[in-house]
C-alpha cells in the first residue's frame, strides 16, 4: 500500500527529529569518551584530543543544530536569541580549536618532533584555520551594508554552505586522528568503529539541515 504525502512528511520529520536527537548525543557522548580515554590533566598531550573534540564534536554541532527546526535545543526562543547562542559557541569553539592547536605545537617542541608532518596535522590546522575565517566572515551578516552587491540571503546561504565545509573539515581531523597511535593503543576493536560512526552521524545530519535550508529557499523563490 502506498503511502501519502502526509504520512511520508510525518515519516520523514520523525526521521529528522530522531536523527536530530541522535546527533546531540552523540554530540556530548564523543567529547565524554575522549576525556575518559585521555585523563585531561595527565599529561599536556591530554588536553589536545579534549580540546579539539570539545570544539569540532560538542561545540560546532550545537551551534549548527541551534537552527535545526525539529531539534534545535531553543526552537522555542527568537530567531535573536539563537543567532546570538549561535555566535557564542562558534567563539568557544574556536577558543577550543586555537588552545588545543598551540598545546599540541609546544608538546611536540617539546619533544622534538616535526610540526604538521601527518594528514591528522595538515587536516586540523586547515580546520582551525578555516574556523577562524568563517568566524570573521560571519560578522558581514551583523554588517551586511558592507557587501552591497550581495543581499542578506545570499549572505546567509553562503555563510552557511562554507560553514558546513568548514564542519566537515574538523570531522575529517577527528577521524583522521582516531587512526593515530594514541587512539588505535586505547580503542579496539567494534569500539573503534563505533567511535569513527560519531562525526559520520553528525556530518550527515549537519549536511541534511543545510540542503534543507537550501531547498526551502529555492522554494520560497517561487
Amino acid at each position: 500500500m502506498a503511502l501519502t504525502a502526509e504520512t511520508e512528511s510525518r515519516l520523514y520529520r520523525s526521521l529528522r527529529v530522531a536523527a536530530g536527537a541522535a546527533a546531540h548525543l552523540v554530540a556530548l557522548g564523543f567529547p565524554a569518551a575522549v576525556a575518559v580515554l585521555a585523563r585531561p590533566g595527565s599529561s599536556l598531550f591530554s588536553w589536545h584530543p579534549l580540546l579539539m573534540a570539545l570544539s569540532f564534536s560538542f561545540l560546532m554541532t550545537e551551534a549548527l543544530l541551534i537552527f535545526s527546526p525539529e531539534t534545535s535545543l531553543l526552537r522555542s526562543f527568537s530567531r535573536k536569541v539563537r543567532v546570538r547562542a549561535h555566535w557564542v559557541l562558534q567563539l568557544l569553539a574556536l577558543l577550543c580549536a586555537l588552545l588545543g592547536l598551540g598545546i599540541i605545537t609546544y608538546n611536540k617542541h617539546l619533544n622534538g618532533k616535526g610540526h604538521f608532518v601527518t594528514w591528522h596535522g595538515l587536516t586540523g590546522l586547515v580546520a582551525v584555520l578555516y574556523a577562524g575565517g568563517q568566524c570573521a566572515g560571519g560578522v558581514l551578516l551583523l554588517y551586511p551594508k558592507l557587501m552591497k552587491n550581495w543581499t542578506l540571503a545570499k549572505l546567509k546561504l553562503y555563510h552557511a554552505t562554507s560553514g558546513l565545509v568548514g564542519y566537515l573539515l574538523g570531522c575529517a581531523s577527528l577521524m583522521l586522528g582516531m587512526c593515530s597511535l594514541w587512539f588505535t593503543t586505547a580503542v579496539t576493536g567494534a569500539s573503534w568503529y563505533l567511535a569513527m560512526l560519531c562525526p559520520l552521524l553528525t556530518s550527515l545530519v549537519i549536511m541534511n539541515q543545510v540542503s534543507n535550508a537550501y531547498l526551502y529557499r529555492k522554494r520560497s523563490q517561487h
